[in-house]
């Protein structure tokens, strides 16, 4: 959602910028700009794609100039367009400004603005803050630029990562943290900033992260961090893990198919070291030193927004299966809202593929502050969610570029697993026998994944017959019913079709109504205990002529033959069967929006890191 990048060395700027733009597309945008200092400030931007924008630079904008920073953009305040693209100037033109979040009481400070003198152009919050910083700057002539941001975002309520130039500080950019991501990247007699590490793993492996309430001063060959109360500050300097091939498409026409085709190997690398099939014993090192915590919660909260909601819902029942704890799943974005009863007897588990979800991470201080321990399961390492959580346990599943989340998803349920399982053998809630059972299941589950994307055609076949169809229902049991409704966001999140996910049984409350031979219903049927029932639900379904499309284990005949279309998957242990399930679901969802012709990896009004509330 929304991205930042900054250049300062001996290179052209606009060439990095406008790379880094191009990795970060992934985000989500609807515009892009840049700025540029080169005897003055100058800025392009429109509305678009990065490509637009190269052309616009190419067609005559000048971009030239040894420091800039860019921008692409999800609009929040004002509608897409040329003038509200970022980045914004300042009333004077010497300072350059692009943002990061939202700006809570921009409508107070716009309105003492004009009163002023001072006159806006655009619908956006960014501009307020462009034009009260400057304003700042002219009223306190004495501050140095970075005391005078400093007093300037004092009176900002809300979010932002701001990163900023000035005409008149020609050496350095100027950056500044408040609940949106920043990072810094450091390389040989140049530096960089971001607000994403995709966009400076071309040019340097060594980065920085700012936390909240960090102003940094960068110039081609160091950097200053400096708090909340001007004491400068030692920044531990992280090595990232992000390789070039890992964020390229190699070969695949969208990263998306690229993903779901590396889950074969992304589970493994999550399994890695982990696992014993010997001892049935469970290694997690982000959890050894606080496992006393989950073994002796009173009870268990996992929060978590969009797919890793539809994980964590998986999480309560393999939780409560196995390790006999009540847990309770909630939306993030209410967690914080609904005035919990949480204390220091609770454990917040908190999920994020990015590790910078705005409303997880408000879940998460919300938590911490009523004194719950607080769990991150997470992708990103050195993400915000997991500097501040107590402990927790990385993916290890490699960047995920298609906004759509597929890989991360069998990597956060992949990781309940192995959490389910040590609380439980912790617990005594299960014997090391027992686990041995369910870690060699695990164990083989990647080589199973492998034999469902060899038969991918067969889905592509199912999909090409429902490409067109206005809605889709998904029904489920148990642990198939995460699945469904995460088969369901996927087809919403990327071919814009209506698709709702609903536990089987529910069926009769209301969608039945809907069901006609106009209606595809997806039915996922991978466990044995709630078979019958299951059958029940498809017989209702086939007498109201509803087209079944069943997603089955190998021995399931009696579904596989209520059903006008069946995939098999191969027979896993029920509480593992989520993570064979759910594969059919991805490919249906992204075979039927390339045959809609849809932007599988950029779908419309969707951002791969939500950072906003």
């Amino acid at each position: 959602m929304c991205g930042i990048i900054g250049y300062i060395g001996e290179k052209q700027a606009k060439d990095i910028v406008l790379k880094g733009l191009k990795r970060m597309e992934y985000r989500g945008y609807d515009s892009a700009g840049i700025a540029t200092l080169n005897g003055g400030v100058k800025t392009a931007k429109c509305k678009g794609k990065v490509n637009d924008l190269k052309k616009l630079i190419q067609n005559g904008s000048g971009s030239d100039g040894k420091i800039g920073i860019g921008h692409t953009r999800w609009a929040t305040h004002g509608e897409p367009n040329d003038v509200n693209s970022h980045p914004h100037v300042g009333h004077h033109g010497k300072l350059a400004l692009v943002h990061n979040g939202i700006i809570e009481n921009y409508t107070s400070i716009k309105k003492k603005l004009e009163s002023e003198g001072l006159n806006f152009y655009s619908d956006t919050d960014t501009e307020v803050a462009a034009k009260l910083i400057e304003n700042v700057i002219d009223n306190h002539p004495d501050l140095s630029f970075e005391k005078a941001v400093k007093l300037a975002i004092s009176q900002i309520t809300g979010a932002y990562g701001f990163a900023m130039i000035h005409e008149d500080y020609p050496d350095r950019i100027l950056v500044a943290r408040k609940g949106s991501p920043l990072l810094i990247g450091v390389g040989d007699g140049e530096m960089l900033i971001a607000s994403d590490a995709s966009a400076v793993a071309e040019y340097t492996d060594k980065v920085v992260y700012l936390d909240e309430g960090e102003i940094a001063i960068i110039k081609k060959d160091s950097y200053q961090v400096i708090d909340a109360n001007d004491v400068e500050l030692q920044k531990e300097v992280h090595e990232l893990a992000t390789t070039l091939e890992e964020i390229e498409k190699g070969g695949y026409p969208y990263f998306m198919l690229k993903e779901i085709f590396e889950q074969p190997k992304t589970i493994s690398d999550c399994l890695r070291g982990r696992i014993n099939t010997n001892t049935g014993e469970v290694t997690l090192g982000g959890l050894e030193n606080a496992i006393d915590k989950l073994v002796n919660a009173k009870r268990i909260i996992i929060a978590a927004c969009g797919t890793s909601w539809h994980s964590a819902l998986v999480g309560e029942y393999l939780i409560e299966h196995l390790a006999r704890v009540s847990v309770e799943v909630e939306y993030a974005s209410e967690f914080r809202y609904k005035d919990p009863l949480i204390d220091e007897n609770d454990v917040l588990i908190v999920i994020s593929q990015s590790g910078e979800t705005a409303d997880t991470l408000a879940a998460l201080r919300k938590a911490k502050s009523k004194g719950a321990t607080v769990f991150g399961i997470v992708n990103v390492v050195g993400s915000t969610i997991a500097r501040e959580t107590d402990a927790g346990v990385y993916l290890h599943t490699g960047p995920e570029i298609g906004v759509a989340s597929t890989k991360a998803f069998t990597g956060q349920v992949t990781v309940l697993v192995l959490i389910a399982l040590k609380l439980a053998l912790e617990k005594g809630a299960i014997t090391k026998d027992q686990s041995k059972k369910y870690i060699q299941a695990l164990s083989e589950i990647p080589a199973k994944i492998q034999q469902i994307l060899d038969r991918s055609g067969q889905m592509k076949t199912i999909s090409d017959l429902f490409t067109y169809a206005p809605n889709f229902l998904y029904l489920g049991r148990t642990y198939s019913f995460p699945v469904a409704l995460e088969g369901a966001l996927k087809l919403k999140e990327i071919s814009y079709i209506h698709a709702e996910g609903y536990p089987a049984a529910e069926m009769k409350h209301g969608p039945i109504a809907l069901i006609d031979e106009m209606m595809p219903v997806v039915v996922i049927a991978a466990t044995d205990h709630t078979n019958d029932k299951m059958v029940s639900n498809i017989e209702e379904v086939k007498a109201r002529k509803g087209r079944i499309i069943s997603i089955t284990s190998e021995e399931n005949d009696d579904v596989s033959a209520l059903s006008e279309f069946n995939f098999k998957i191969p027979e896993t242990e029920d509480i593992l069967s989520p993570l064979l399930s759910v594969i059919p679901l991805q490919l249906l969802s992204y075979y039927i929006a390339v045959n809609r012709g849809c932007d599988v990896d950029q779908p419309r009004n969707l951002a791969k890191s939500v950072t906003v509330e």
